[in-house]
């Protein structure tokens, strides 16, 4: 892909604004041939000054927070609108960003709208609680409301730009608050065309959703830790996780964390063949592997074992890999390089460990680029190999077998993370014992990778912290207040409490 350079500046306070101090530049790179077709700003601890201010101001001198619910709802409403209008574009950004297919960035970006709609119908049905305390002979008044945190710091991954920024964005702003967003270095255009398209087509108010590029060690670090944020939102692996979380504590301030996976799909005897093999690829082969959710630990019955493992291998062999802007394709590159050599390391490691590689596992001649690798199938795996324990982010399964029902949730569960998991079985009795008790916080039958706005996504364990989408997303969000009215009339005994 062939075409000019374009040089994109900073997104704050309702407009593009060059960086203060810092002329270098990052480079954004198309996956399928390496080419460079964008720049952005490399920002300072200052630009993050910036916008928090930006995003303060919003929130209180010119009273987002304070606006009344069905105003901010109409106002998504028409956010909605805009992003739907700009559907296509989006989906191109996306794709020239990480190199996922065109095809699911369509679908991704045509139904993102659909998360503003749904966050607006909660400022609609906004409502407060009154409580029956017994104090004083029930001589109160009491009473809840749910107040905005304020000014949020989000930092977002490289793998689904907006629609993870928007899982964050959508009901922030839903809720009265403000945003300062940092987006991967490798993906931020899209973040700042979003940011554009919001206030000068959707009606946001200048300083409501501001983005800042450049790294995490420096950009993403001034902002999680800058002392005018409220509340941070973070999207990616879980050692940077950790230490993010670990930055808010020390700040005082909450940290909603979704981090990383290493997901069970497992397939029981009584499985359709068909469907699972099919929903095993689309776990962990759909978007090159590269989600957090990636299904990437495939549980077979020692009975069926042999013939999954044929007809996998033989399905894996017909996708056809090649330019993700072609609707044909069905899989793309990994994102960049850096990541692409990790995934050869683990596959190197897992064979040393004493895996199969039963297919794939190198880069194909006739493609472009660095970073293509081909859909790879491991056999003879342990649960206590580093393949099966660790996340490897891209198009890497590693197959194990089991023999009884318990034996397979024991091994499901043996793992630090508890994102997501996958169960195929005609046995509905079963496949309710195994969502009981499998240890995640997402649990498909005879299905595998879908998600909805309206329905609540997050992690066990070492998978994260809070949760995203439905009624519980825009609870990251508030704060809770508690008013008590004295009805009685008269103060009793100062010195104790009641």
């Amino acid at each position: 892909m062939t075409e000019r350079v374009t040089d994109y500046d900073l997104f704050v306070d309702g407009q593009f604004v060059q960086s203060h101090g810092s002329e270098e530049r990052i480079d954004v790179e198309y996956p399928y041939d390496g080419s460079v077709w964008a720049t952005v700003p490399a920002s300072t601890p200052d630009d993050i000054d910036r916008a928090v201010s930006s995003a303060r101001d919003a929130f209180e001198s010119d009273g987002w927070g304070d606006l009344a619910a069905s105003e901010r709802a109409s106002i998504l409403h028409d956010v909605a609108d805009a992003i739907d209008d700009h559907a296509e574009e989006l989906a191109e950004l996306e794709t020239k960003q990480n190199g996922k297919l065109i095809r699911e960035m369509s679908s991704q970006m045509g139904g993102l709208g659909e998360w503003f709609r749904y966050y607006a119908s909660h400022c609609r049905t906004e409502e407060g609680r009154t409580i029956p305390v017994e104090n004083k002979d029930g001589q109160f008044f009491t009473y809840v409301t749910e107040e905005p945190r304020g000014v949020v710091g989000a930092v977002t991954p490289w793998n689904s730009p907006l629609l993870l920024t928007t899982f964050k964005l959508a009901p922030a702003l839903a809720a009265g608050c403000t945003f300062v967003h940092k987006p991967s270095s490798y993906t931020p255009v899209s973040a700042l065309r979003f940011a554009e398209i919001l206030h000068e087509e959707g009606g946001l108010p200048a300083g409501v959703y501001n983005v800042v590029t450049g790294s995490g060690s420096t950009a993403g670090d001034a902002l999680v830790n800058h002392d005018d944020v409220d509340k941070v939102a973070f999207t990616g692996s879980t050692s940077v996780g950790r230490e993010i979380g670990a930055d808010a504590g020390e700040s005082l301030i909450p940290a909603s964390l979704e981090l990383g996976g290493k997901s069970p799909n497992v397939v029981f005897p009584s499985a359709s063949l068909d469907n699972a093999i099919n929903g095993v690829i689309k776990g962990i082969f759909a978007a090159t592997g590269q989600t957090c959710l990636a299904g990437s630990r495939v549980f077979v019955h020692e009975d069926i074992a042999e013939e999954f493992v044929d007809r996998f291998i033989e399905r894996a062999a017909d996708i056809e890999l090649g330019d993700p802007m072609d609707p044909e394709t069905e899989m793309g590159p990994v994102a960049f390089r850096d990541q692409w050599e990790t995934d050869m390391s683990y596959i190197e490691t897992g064979v040393k460990e004493g895996a199969t590689l039963q297919f794939g596992g190198e880069q194909p001649d006739e493609l472009p680029g660095e970073c293509f690798l081909r859909p790879t199938i491991l056999t003879d795996v342990d649960n206590g190999m580093t393949v099966a324990q660790e996340e490897i982010f891209g198009p890497v399964a590693s197959v194990l077998t089991f023999g009884s029902e318990q034996e397979v949730l024991d091994l499901a569960n043996e793992t630090q993370f508890g994102l997501a998991a996958g169960v195929w079985t005609e046995d509905m009795r079963q496949a309710h014992r195994f969502a009981d008790a499998v240890e995640a916080g997402t649990v498909w039958v005879n299905e595998y990778r879908t998600l909805s706005y309206n329905a609540p996504f997050g992690g066990y364990k070492d998978s994260g912290l809070g949760r995203e989408n439905g009624a519980e997303g825009i609870e990251e969000y508030r704060q809770t207040k508690t008013v008590w009215m004295d009805l009685s009339g008269n103060v009793d005994d100062p010195f104790k409490l009641g």
